[in-house]
């Protein structure tokens, strides 16, 4: 399709002509079949719903179509209206439209989409199993239709996918706000996402997925290798020769082999899933695919005799691989596991006493039993993680809720006082106090211009202010600096690019402001063309969850959302180009509140004021809660942070005598 052609598909919007039917593409890595919730009734209503999107001429060819989809995926997805142009991030100029903002957006859509980024291109999932950009092929056209009309002095409201409409504003609002999954509390079951989301009316955003703001496997892997550099650091172990083992190599997960070996170590990774493993191999995010436990227990350990800094898939369950390094006692420095356990009954998590195949066919067609074998893979696969760690293994929850679903199983997994886990959150350990109290986070950008040559000239612009700013940076945060200097040093030599040129790279919010503002006075010197800021949700600021980027919150105050709300409030009228706010995220429906941001750098004075307004908020703002929940590396912080902008003025805890406390005899009743 010709760039004309593709401008006039995005302008249609909804065919006035039916397209023809399309094939189903079986080499394609689709979604699983979702269970069977709808009561005939509200197949009734949610076919209604489908139909609302066309004029009353189509409904009869329609309504039939949309039922098969629905009985035989268990959602309407409108395979028809899927595009015949090739989805990926084009250049910005080629997008048609009246407001540059609006071009970007629909350059961030496409590159979520492209079939070497998401997960389940055909159903619009980018990752994590049901992370959705939009639920049905026709809301993708409506809002890239809205885009191409939209001009700066207008907002796209979107609900859970739906794009409701334009309506005015003016020239510093955002030009969309995304909600997702946005549900009343008692609504926020597991089987609600499931309910709902069938009949048409929510989505699961999961969190850059939902916000048009994921770049690939990239997007996890700094974070990773900090994660790993650290973990290895905490034990005093030296990566080099020793051995790291997880599972996933989906859309977050497939970070970790490329990860452990940018820190040096032995990863070995199960996964299975075939197809994922296979485009993993080849994008070479890991460099072997082994099938044989025996095979992999004899690479494993040349590869430690040797030390080598190698990346191993098993095509298989993670738990066999537990089990068979415990007979054979190969010691595992380093553990975690990074499965889908946020939705662990539809893909997210498969059981060991069945074939890949067998548990997507028990997924759908007989749930319950499905559930039941879920359950007891986790309590097999806790007992031999506990017996890894009981000969010296440091194992860490990713965050991916394995200690939670493990605990509901009635796996041994929780610490003697019956309330908490027996093994850390990586956040507990090692992001929270190392990075998020400092506000050090998943700061990323993506040149638009679609030139390799920009993103290596962002990478060098980036390095220089840092490089820089380290010279005056104190003791406190030296290792962050040294880290992240060196990760965008070598970040065009590990080829962590997937779809868009884009980049990630952990900064506070000194770096994020100063790298933005040299962005935009490159682009104002036509040195490079515009550039797309963001960041993951799993950041300083703007993720309240309790087992995941809240963990290290022990005021009694990490149920509750109100950092992501006021996040994503605050980021919107400060100048971001497009807000997001979602219920759910990598930990599951109803545990997390995520938010998250994009903001167009188009070397325009307007773009260098929003990002010195938003960026600082952006970042400060959870700065300012970590400190008032005492902890320490925020304290430090945010009292840096008001000496060098007058105009911030936090609240600061005073902190109690420990003593005086365990001297009082609390009373119960």
């Amino acid at each position: 399709m010709n760039l004309e052609d593709f401008q006039n598909d995005i302008r249609t919007g909804i065919p006035a002509v039916l397209p023809p039917k399309k094939a189903y593409e079986t080499a394609i890595n689709h979604a699983p079949k979702r269970k069977e919730i709808l009561s005939e009734e509200e197949k009734v209503l949610a076919l209604r719903n489908a139909l609302r999107y066309f004029p009353k001429e189509h409904h009869a060819e329609l309504v039939v179509e949309f039922a098969e989809e629905l009985e035989k995926y268990g959602r309407i997805y409108m395979y028809r209206f899927r595009p015949d142009y090739r989805m990926y991030a084009r250049p910005i100029d080629e997008y048609p439209g009246k407001s540059q903002q609006a071009k970007a957006i629909m350059l961030m859509i496409q590159n979520n989409l492209d079939y070497a980024v998401a997960q389940h291109p055909h159903e619009l999932i980018t990752y994590g199993g049901n992370g959705a950009v939009f639920q049905n092929w026709i809301q993708y056209r409506l809002t890239m239709k809205y885009l191409s009309e939209m001009e700066d002095d207008q907002t796209l409201a979107m609900y859970s996918g739906h794009p409701m409409g334009l309506f005015p504003s003016h020239k510093d609002a955002p030009r969309v706000v995304v909600t997702n999954g946005m549900m009343i509390p008692n609504y926020s079951k597991p089987d609600d996402w499931e309910k709902f989301n069938a009949l048409g009316v929510t989505q699961y955003g999961q969190m850059t997925a939902g916000s048009y703001m994921y770049i690939g496997p990239q997007g996890i892997v700094h974070g990773t290798t900090i994660t790993v550099l650290n973990g290895f650091r905490k034990i005093k172990k030296d990566p080099k020769g020793s051995l790291f083992v997880t599972s996933g190599l989906g859309g977050m997960s497939g970070a970790q082999p490329k990860a452990g070996t940018i820190a040096g170590c032995v990863t070995v990774c199960a996964e299975v899933n075939p197809k994922i493993t296979k485009i993993r191999h080849e994008q070479g995010w890991v460099h072997e695919v082994i099938e044989d436990l025996d095979e992999l227990v004899k690479r494993v350990r040349e590869a430690q005799a040797n030390k080598e800094a190698v990346s191993i898939a098993y095509l298989g369950n993670v738990v066999d691989v537990w089990k068979k390094f415990d007979q054979e006692n190969v010691h595992i420095d380093l553990g975690s596991d990074q499965t889908s356990l946020h939705n662990p009954w539809a893909g997210g998590y498969y059981p060991v006493s069945i074939t890949f195949e067998e548990a997507n066919e028990l997924m759908s067609n007989n749930p319950e039993l499905f559930k039941e074998l879920v359950r007891r893979s986790l309590i097999e696969h806790a007992a031999a993680i506990n017996a890894h760690t009981a000969k010296g293994t440091y194992f860490f929850d990713y965050g991916n809720a394995f200690l939670l679903e493990a605990s509901r199983a009635g796996a041994d997994v929780m610490a003697e006082n019956g309330i908490d886990f027996k093994y850390p959150s990586y956040v507990q350990d090692i992001m929270g106090p190392m990075c998020f109290d400092y506000g050090f986070g998943p700061f990323r950008w993506v040149c638009t211009s679609g030139n390799p040559e920009d993103l290596q000239k962002t990478d060098e612009i980036a390095c220089a202010v840092l490089e820089e700013m380290r010279k005056n940076s104190p003791d406190e945060i030296q290792q962050q600096m040294a880290d992240n200097i060196q990760w965008i040093k070598g970040a065009q030599q590990n080829k962590l690019v997937v779809g868009s040129q884009a980049r990630i790279l952990y900064a506070d919010a000194e770096g994020r402001t100063k790298i933005a503002s040299a962005f935009n006075e490159a682009i104002k010197n036509g040195e490079i063309g515009p550039v797309v800021l963001g960041r993951d949700h799993h950041d300083v600021s703007g993720t309240d969850s309790p087992y995941r980027e809240t963990s290290n919150i022990y005021d009694g105050s990490r149920f509750t959302a109100d950092m992501a709300i006021q996040n994503v409030i605050g980021d919107s009228f400060r100048g971001a180009t497009w807000v997001s706010i979602h219920n759910g995220g990598g930990v599951g429906w109803g545990e997390v509140i995520n938010g998250g941001f994009g903001m167009l750098l188009d070397g325009s004075d307007d773009a260098s004021r929003r990002l010195k307004s938003m960026l600082h908020w952006d970042v400060n703002n959870g700065i300012a809660r970590r400190n008032w929940a005492r902890n320490e590396g925020a304290i430090f912080a945010i009292k840096r942070a008001m000496e060098a902008e007058p105009k911030l003025k936090v609240t600061i805890p005073e902190l109690v005598d420990e003593t005086l406390l365990k001297q009082l005899k609390i009373k119960n009743g």
